[in-house]
C-alpha cells in the first residue's frame, strides 16, 4: 500500500499546479539603508585596523 501511495505521488502533475514565476521588483535604496551601511562600512575598516594592529605585534 505504501508503495501504491509513492507511485501515485510520483505520477501526480505538481508542475501543474503551480503558479508561473513573477520576478521581484527591486525597492529603491532609502536614505536609512545608506546610513546604516556607512555605519557598517566604518565599523569594518576600524575592525580591520584593530586587527592589523594585533597581528602586528605578534
Amino acid at each position: 500500500m505504501k508503495h501504491l501511495l509513492l507511485v501515485l505521488m510520483a505520477l501526480l502533475p505538481l508542475p501543474v499546479l503551480a503558479e508561473g514565476f513573477q520576478r521581484p521588483i527591486p525597492l529603491p535604496q532609502t536614505a536609512a539603508a545608506e546610513v546604516t551601511f556607512l555605519v557598517a562600512s566604518v565599523a569594518l575598516i576600524l575592525a580591520l585596523g584593530a586587527v592589523h594592529i594585533l597581528v602586528n605585534r605578534r
